[in-house]
């Protein structure tokens, strides 16, 4: 007869422990599957979980951007509306001062003209005191209040500052985010500097009698209107060249992004397909496991008796 000397306790712990391992195995794999993400620590790929880290500060910055982007495009959006509605009030004020210059035309006539050049005026200051997405002066630069002002001579008065302000898009792009009063709104017929809404109500006194030739006064007035809508013209390309272009960068960012969730899932996303293969054969294992367990643990030194 043969003894068998065995550590019962050696025995039970090493089933233990393997049998802990296993079910510990088979709860990660199930995890992976329910959170989608293969990592759960930094642990358990280091190289893997530093990129993870670099990728998610990517696109926080990204949203930073996007976030002054959609900004800056509605603020121009903004400023290009207005200066259409500019634009086609400077273009009334043309044709009325074209009916100004016909000489057959009735001095009342040309005052009732004057009238409507004086509301055409007030009308431009209010444009040039829009508001912008946030609120403040659309064309007055970093300004909060007004951008202008009528002083007590009846001069519409510019209380802005000198520029509009840039937006950080990333990468170390910047744009525009609007115009100032003065950067469409002053320009040089050939005859000195001067401003629309000068221009404007120039005419409009010399129609009300302040000129001794009126008729006169509305041709001479042509040249200075059509700079003035030249100018409004100029900087509605400037402002569609700057909204393209927060387009294009945008694009870029939507590129960008996509290729940085394609890689954060290929690092750290979970492959379903085998993970379930390795869940299965986790469980599989540690089923057999159990099994031959329970088989050997209800042996007993009797059994190797004949």
């Amino acid at each position: 007869m043969t003894i068998f000397s065995t550590s019962t306790s050696a025995f039970f712990e090493r089933s233990r422990s393997g049998m802990t391992a296993l079910r510990q195995r088979a709860e990660a794999l199930q995890q992976q599957l329910g959170s989608g993400e293969r990592l759960q620590s930094s642990s358990d790929d280091p190289v893997a979980a530093s990129r993870l880290r670099t990728l998610a500060r990517a696109d926080r910055l990204t949203e930073i951007d996007t976030t002054n982007a959609q900004r800056a495009a509605a603020d121009l959006t903004l400023t290009d509306a207005t200066l259409s509605e500019f634009a086609e009030t400077l273009t009334r004020a043309k044709e009325l001062a074209l009916q100004a210059g016909n000489d057959t035309l009735t001095a009342g006539q040309r005052a009732a003209i004057g009238t409507e050049l004086e509301q055409i005026h007030g009308h431009l200051v209010s444009l040039a005191n829009a508001r912008d997405s946030a609120g403040h002066a659309l064309f007055g630069g970093e300004a909060a209040g007004n951008a202008y002002e009528i002083d007590g001579s009846g001069n519409a008065v510019y209380l802005g500052t000198g520029g509009a302000g840039e937006l950080a898009l990333g990468d170390g792009q910047s744009v525009t985010r609007g115009l100032t009063g003065p950067e469409f709104l002053n320009f040089d017929p050939g005859t000195g500097p001067t401003d629309t809404f000068a221009v404007i109500r120039d005419l409009a006194l010399a129609l009300g009698g302040a000129s001794a030739d009126p008729a006169q006064s509305a041709r001479d007035a042509l040249g200075a209107l059509s700079g003035a809508l030249d100018a409004v013209t100029t900087s509605q390309t400037v402002v569609g060249t700057r909204l393209a272009w927060i387009d294009f960068v945008t694009e870029r960012h939507q590129d960008l992004g996509e290729l940085r969730a394609a890689e954060e899932a290929d690092l750290g996303g979970t492959d379903i397909a085998s993970t379930v293969a390795q869940l299965q054969e986790a469980l599989l294992v540690l089923e057999a496991s159990q099994a031959s367990f329970a088989k050997l643990a209800g042996l007993s030194l009797f059994n190797r008796l004949n």
